[in-house]
């Protein structure tokens, strides 16, 4: 076993009103008030983050952003930044999910600023990496991986590489029912935390805690949570379910 502390994070994606927000707070605070020695995390769509954040004060709950823009302030209509990230007490910030990648172009290299300016505010950023069907069959997923990794964390050094969360999500089984095998998921995350060693060394790259994402539910979690470098989760439509949530964080 590992000393890296597991993490399960919900990203609610755009679901949820302010209200639904709420009333899901108040439900989950309470089933989850006993868990000790895992983080978890939830990341509510930004209209809902300051609420959150609020109901979330005095319990074992961490709140996260699903993006950030790198810039501090500026003339970049519908974004926010890291300081109003911070203004509003956040813990976190998804950087580089797949949608986000797939839906808005966001590239490695534009996301390695958005690593580095999020570590610099103190926020924990979940930094995302994966492949496509059409990858995987290619067999260029290792290719495509090592890449995102290189890219997208070039500019943290190796003393703050384990201020960084990497979410490996195979973009094949995001929200398609589909799921890596503990096998495939394990063999993936072994090649994230391989390239990690190969470019800030061994000791590095074993503190860093890396997440499985991708139809992640109670049904499967206990298995994937048994491998070797499997940290934790990124779960999507399975965390809008407060009590399929709580049964998810609950896995031990």
């Amino acid at each position: 076993m590992s000393d890296r502390t597991p993490i399960i994070a919900g990203n609610w994606k755009m679901y949820k009103t302010t209200a639904e927000a709420a009333a899901y707070m108040e439900e989950f605070k309470g089933l989850v008030a006993d868990v000790t020695g895992v983080e978890i995390i939830v990341c509510p769509p930004y209209t809902s983050l300051g609420n959150v954040k609020e109901l979330a004060q005095g319990s074992n709950i961490l709140v996260a952003a699903q993006n950030m823009h790198f810039e501090p302030e500026g003339a970049f209509t519908g974004e926010v930044s890291a300081p109003m990230l911070i203004d509003i007490d956040a813990d976190g910030v998804i950087l580089g999910h797949s949608e986000r990648r797939q839906y808005f172009n966001e590239t490695d290299l534009a996301l390695a600023k958005k690593v580095r300016v999020a570590l610099d505010a103190g926020l924990l950023p979940i930094y995302c990496c994966g492949e496509t069907d059409a990858e995987r069959e290619a067999g260029s997923t290792e290719e495509k991986i090592r890449r995102q990794i290189i890219d997208g964390l070039s500019e943290v050094g190796s003393a703050r590489l384990a201020s960084v969360v990497v979410a490996y999500e195979p973009i094949w089984a995001i929200g398609t029912g589909k799921t890596a095998t503990p096998q495939i998921a394990q063999d993936t995350i072994s090649l994230v935390r391989g390239t990690l060693a190969d470019q800030y060394g061994s000791e590095a790259a074993g503190q860093v805690r890396i997440l499985y994402g991708g139809s992640v539910k109670p049904e499967n979690i206990g298995e994937l949570m048994a491998e070797e470098d499997i940290d934790g989760a990124l779960v999507g439509g399975a965390s809008l379910d407060a009590p399929g949530f709580a049964r998810i964080v609950k896995y031990r």
